[in-house]
C-alpha cells in the first residue's frame, strides 16, 4: 500500500473532542502534495494519524456555508 502523504496547511478550528484526545477540526490539508482542500476529520494529538473523513472545495465548502446559513436550528 502506497504511503499517505499529507502536509497540514492550516487549522480552522475545532468541532469537537473525544476522551482519547483526538480532536474533530476543520483544517486545510494538501494530500498527496495535490492542491491543498478544506478537510473535516478526526486527527490524534499529535496529528500523525487521522480518522476518515470529508474534504471539500472551496466551491463546496461554500455552498455547505450557505446550506448551513438557511437552516432553522430551533425546530
Amino acid at each position: 500500500m502506497a504511503e499517505l502523504k499529507f502536509e497540514i496547511i492550516e487549522t480552522f478550528g475545532t468541532l469537537s473532542e473525544s476522551s482519547k484526545g483526538w480532536a474533530k477540526q476543520l483544517k486545510k490539508v494538501s494530500w498527496n502534495e495535490r492542491e491543498a482542500k478544506y478537510d473535516i476529520r478526526e486527527w490524534s494529538p499529535d496529528e500523525s494519524k487521522m480518522s476518515k473523513g470529508i474534504t471539500l472545495t472551496k466551491e463546496e465548502l461554500i455552498k455547505l456555508k450557505d446550506i448551513l446559513n438557511g437552516m432553522d436550528f430551533n425546530e
